[in-house]
C-alpha cells in the first residue's frame, strides 16, 4: 500500500477509512506501507497508523513501513515508533498488501 503526501490532521481521516475498507473488506492480516512519497507525518498521523497495526495485530497480523523519507524517519525515532514497527530501508519485493512468504 502506497501512501503519498502529508499524513497530517487535515489528511488522516481519509486515511483512516482507507485502512477501516482495507480491514472489513479483506482478511490480510500483512500490510507493507511505502513511504517513499510520504513528504511529512505529523502526530495525528502516527497515531492512525498506531491504530491500524493494532487491528492488525488483533487479527493476528501486522504492518511495516518501507522507505520512510528522513522527515518522516526522524519522527519515527524520536517518539519511539521506529522500535514498534518493523522499517525497511526500502519497499520489500513481495506483494505489499499480501501473505508473507515463507
Amino acid at each position: 500500500m502506497t501512501i503519498t503526501g502529508e499524513i497530517d490532521l487535515y489528511t488522516a481521516p481519509g486515511l483512516q477509512s482507507e485502512f477501516a475498507r482495507l480491514l472489513q473488506e479483506s482478511p490480510t492480516t500483512y500490510v507493507v506501507l511505502d513511504l517513499s512519497k510520504v513528504e511529512f507525518c505529523d502526530s495525528t498521523g502516527m497515531n492512525v497508523l498506531l491504530a491500524a497495526l493494532k487491528r492488525l495485530r488483533e487479527r493476528g497480523g501486522t504492518m511495516e513501513l518501507a522507505a520512510p523519507r528522513p522527515a518522516v524517519r526522524k519522527i519515527l525515532q524520536v517518539t519511539g515508533l521506529d522500535s514498534v514497527f518493523t522499517v525497511h530501508e526500502a519497499v520489500p519485493d513481495e506483494s505489499l498488501s499480501a501473505e508473507p512468504q515463507g
